[in-house]
């Protein structure tokens, strides 16, 4: 179950103090829920976050839900990657930004001055556009988080294993751990820099357009390992390719210059949108 819980080790910023939800929750939102009403395990209302005066994204009001895919789509500068790297606050490393309503995960407002970002992001993975592995071995980059976190011996090996198996790269690197990440190829450094994600244990796994620096056969394999992930992550991905949209996700938010225009099925929003703006945007006649 993602809570915001006290952190396994100190922050260096501040004390952490455990969160109360603002209200209280009926059951775990990991729980299985029924299929036509989960209870959303991400929700923003009326969200906005500002870069100095500028408005990043304004009055995002949207729900996502556990053990799916949600894309989000939209021209380049739409606030796609700035509501994405909200979720887990990746964008307080940009000088002069604050945020306004409400920013939820698991039922605790990532925003509350109170919670812990080390905890935050263990428990909300980053992938980013283009492959960061760290010039070590593959198995410390796989490592690297999960002995932040305190896990040693046996149990990392098994970790790393793991991780990595859900990343459908173990077969291709089991013989060669000790080889520096480099040396692989972009796809597989992509799929590294997931299973290096996916190593602490997250229950929300973010994307930012993972596969846009990837030749086709490498982004085939990242769709397909994102369509495997579901089943046991909530997985919000920001993508250019509504192709991609389509073939991947259960929903799909469309913004348009900082707004979220429309979030419904993928099937809906694909075939029958509610908006005049998404329609001409899926259609290719702006954007």
């Amino acid at each position: 179950m993602l809570m915001i819980e006290e952190p396994v080790t100190k922050s260096t910023m501040q004390t952490p103090i455990p969160v109360t939800p603002p209200q209280p929750q009926p059951q775990p939102l990991l729980q299985s829920a029924p299929n036509k009403h989960p209870a959303p395990i991400i929700r923003s209302e009326a969200f906005c976050l500002y870069y100095g005066k500028k408005a990043g994204v304004k009055d995002i009001s949207m729900d996502m839900f556990p053990r799916s895919v949600t894309a989000i789509i939209g021209p380049s500068g739409c606030g796609k990657s700035t509501f994405l790297r909200s979720i887990n606050r990746m964008n307080d490393l940009v000088p002069d930004t604050r945020a306004e309503g409400v920013l939820a995960v698991d039922g605790v407002n990532v925003y509350d001055r109170r919670v812990n970002l080390v905890n935050l992001r263990q428990q909300v993975g980053m992938v980013f556009q283009k492959p960061n592995p760290f010039p070590k071995s593959i198995y410390d980059n796989v490592a690297y988080g999960a002995r932040l976190l305190g896990v040693r011996g046996g149990t990392l090996d098994e970790r790393v294993e793991n991780s990595l198996q859900h990343a459908a790269l173990w077969d291709e690197v089991k013989d060669t751990l000790g080889k520096s990440a480099l040396a692989l190829s972009g796809g597989q450094q992509q799929r590294l820099c997931i299973a290096r994600s996916l190593a602490t244990k997250p229950a929300v796994l973010l994307m930012d357009e993972p596969c846009s620096a990837l030749d086709p056969i490498a982004t085939g394999r990242i769709e397909e390992l994102i369509i495997e992930l579901k089943s046991a992550y909530t997985i919000v991905i920001v993508t250019h390719n509504m192709q991609q949209a389509a073939r991947v996700s259960d929903r799909t938010a469309f913004f348009c210059m900082g707004d979220l225009i429309e979030c419904g099925l993928t099937k809906t929003i694909f075939t029958t949108p509610a908006k005049k703006q998404t329609e001409d945007y899926i259609t290719g006649r702006f954007g």
